[in-house]
């Protein structure tokens, strides 16, 4: 007789705990993940690269889209400043500091009005609107006067320059009065404005298109006779050449890149170990106003009539 089955013994409450196995866990977004050398060298190279090209994308919003808005803020104020000046008989009539209103010229046929001219020709004064050349007679005095105005950027005032026929009249108020010019005369880069009048007015400008390469001249005879000159200007620089560049906002561009390399490295360390949208909102700004203040002295460094 076969011997009996043997029942298992059930499973006491005491019986020590069968350890499982535990299943690995799957990686999470929070697990560093190592790449090879070389895809890492090209994932930098096309961050820097999509980098660089958003700031010259920016660069040339900059100066197609906002640069306008900077000169037509610049010219209400100053528009308003030497209207209160020629009211008052202090508007300037010689020599004067760079940047200062000191004339208000209009030319219907292109649609220019009440534009303000300030002293000096640099990129940084032709920012602010036309520019007269410090070494010539004002318009309306005895002598030459020569203005130099912007052909795209910063609203461009003298964009349609070359549209102006002979006869077209231009109207100049400076602080000795108001004064009419008769177009009577072009020229260019290679040849300059032939006239024998004494008392003349040229506007120089850049030639068409975004990429400079001469310049374009238009002239015309004062009507009537001249305020008297009262000399004592300074002598013609550098800067008073069409199209030249203001290198002296070259240190100013290094300084104001390196204020803007500081605070995107502050900008990433506050983000990285401080709350990431007070950092957003803390920096942005800042960002904002030195990206600003880098792009204007990038922009004197190209030629003053662009």
């Amino acid at each position: 007789m076969s011997a009996p089955a043997q029942e298992a013994a059930p499973v006491s409450s005491t019986d020590d705990t069968v350890v499982l196995p535990v299943p690995a866990r799957p990686a999470t977004d929070d697990t560093p993940v190592r790449l090879p050398p070389r895809r890492r060298r090209v994932l930098q190279a096309a961050w820097t690269a999509t980098l660089l090209s958003a700031l010259l994308l920016g660069f040339v919003v900059y100066l197609t889209a906002l640069s306008p808005l900077q000169e037509m803020h610049y010219q209400a104020a100053a528009y308003q400043t030497f209207r209160y000046q020629l009211a008052q008989a202090t508007a300037p009539v010689g020599a004067a500091a760079d940047g200062t209103p000191v004339a208000i010229v209009d030319i219907p046929r292109i649609g220019l009005h009440h534009v303000v001219v300030v002293e000096g020709t640099t990129g940084r004064d032709l920012m602010r609107g036309p520019g007269h050349r410090r070494d010539t007679a004002l318009p309306g005095q005895a002598g030459v006067a020569v203005l130099f105005g912007r052909g795209a950027s910063f609203g461009g005032p003298f964009g349609r320059l070359s549209e102006l026929r002979v006869g077209d009249q231009i109207f100049v108020s400076t602080g000795q009065g108001q004064f009419t010019y008769t177009v009577n005369a072009y020229g260019d880069g290679g040849h300059p404005v032939r006239d024998a009048a004494p008392n003349r007015l040229v506007l120089t400008t850049s030639d068409s298109g975004w990429i400079p390469t001469s310049t374009v001249l238009v002239g015309a005879r004062l009507d009537g006779d001249p305020q008297p000159n009262p000399g004592g200007r300074p002598a013609q620089v550098p800067a008073d050449h069409a199209l030249a560049q203001d290198t002296g906002a070259l240190a100013a561009a290094q300084l104001w890149a390196a204020a803007l390399l500081a605070a995107v490295v502050a900008a990433t360390l506050a983000v990285r170990y401080w709350h990431r949208r007070a950092a957003y909102l803390a920096f942005a700004p800042v960002l904002a106003a030195l990206l600003w203040a880098c792009y204007e002295n990038a922009a004197a460094l190209l030629p003053n009539l662009y």
